[in-house]
């Protein structure tokens, strides 16, 4: 067990100091790797926080409306994960009595938690001598054994599990994965990495043969598709304007935005065109582009181009909503910054 020892000793001296970290509370250790699902720890700390503060229990999380958690969770992106954060603690608290499962399997079966939030869990919270395996893991293992297998395979995720499972101590589960996110996430870094004081440099594979740029070794690439949206500020005398709710099963699901132009096709369109050709749209005096150059917002597999337009009205809008009050709704952040840096 050199490899855990080490690892330990190193975890001990180095460790961060995190809120989650100081309890054994599943409810408060499952928020906060749902957060930091696709989140470094810089940005979902604050949003920790503000959950703990806001829905202190289990019951407090479920008994909130999904548009208030929803604005709470606007900025962290992949939103998903707010909703299953929602969906989950109304099973907990409606169909398991307040009670976290106390099993890795059992984990599994809560909607938005995976393998390694459930690995994560049932270690921190039960002691449970299950590994986690995550980016960071995959980064650890794969320079200090030399392991070239390409990990966006299910085979190699099996691979690894295997290796983090024979290391592993059954002692100290839990302080074993915190060591190892922790290693990977602020030593064993994915660029730029220092390694004079790493522990493992001198049997460390990929540090000895000058691979540590090169591992771990992952072969595919995610498919990125162009979309292009404009966005439409409606404005009326009053001061009042629209907004919608994204509904369907497509990105930002259940946040708001203003009426867009949304398309895969990159043909340009007439605004003012568009807008006289809809049905019980009011008579506009103003069409005005407020972004001078495209806005790129970048998700996982979507790259968006994105333009806001003021378009006023002397008429009142039906369904308007006070501009004064557009904090009361959560949106995607790149319209919250919008609206943040805007002044009508």
């Amino acid at each position: 067990m050199i490899f855990s020892n080490k690892l330990i000793a190193w975890y001990l001296d180095n460790k961060r100091i995190l809120p989650w970290r100081e309890t054994k509370d599943p409810y408060y250790i499952w928020l906060s790797e749902i957060i930091l699902q696709q989140t470094r720890v810089a940005q979902g700390l604050p949003y920790f926080e503000a959950f703990k503060q806001t829905y202190p229990t289990v019951f407090d999380l479920a008994n909130a409306q999904e548009d208030d958690v929803l604005l709470l969770w606007q900025g962290l992106g992949y939103y998903s994960r707010a909703r299953n954060l929602h969906a989950t603690a109304k099973k907990v608290a409606y169909e398991l009595n307040g009670q976290f499962p106390t099993t890795y399997k059992e984990l599994l079966t809560l909607k938005g938690v995976g393998e390694y939030t459930a690995a994560a869990i049932a270690s921190i919270a039960y002691d449970e001598v299950v590994p986690v395996v995550d980016g960071n893991v995959f980064r650890v293992l794969a320079r200090i054994y030399g392991i070239t297998s390409d990990i966006s395979t299910q085979r190699t995720k099996k691979e690894f599990q295997q290796v983090a499972a024979g290391l592993i101590p059954k002692e100290n589960p839990a302080i074993f994965n915190q060591a190892i996110m922790d290693f990977g996430a602020t030593q064993c870094t994915p660029k730029g990495t220092d390694c004079t004081p790493c522990p493992f440099q001198t049997t460390c594979v990929a540090y000895q043969t000058n691979q540590i740029d090169k591992l771990p070794v992952k072969l595919s690439k995610t498919k990125v598709k162009n979309r292009y949206m404009d966005f439409l500020i409606y404005l009326d005398k009053e001061g009042n304007t629209q907004l919608e709710q994204r509904i369907k099963k497509d990105i930002w699901q259940n946040l708001y935005q203003f009426p867009v132009v949304d398309r895969f096709d990159e043909t340009p369109i007439n605004i003012r065109e568009h807008i006289e050709a809809q049905q019980n749209k009011p008579p506009i005096t103003q069409v005005e582009c407020l972004t001078e150059e495209v806005i790129i917002h970048q998700l996982s597999h979507q790259k968006l181009h994105i333009h806001f337009w003021l378009i006023k009205t002397n008429h009142t809008l039906e369904h308007a909503i006070p501009w004064t009050e557009l904090n009361k709704f959560g949106f995607p952040i790149v319209i919250h910054n919008f609206i943040q840096s805007l002044t009508v």
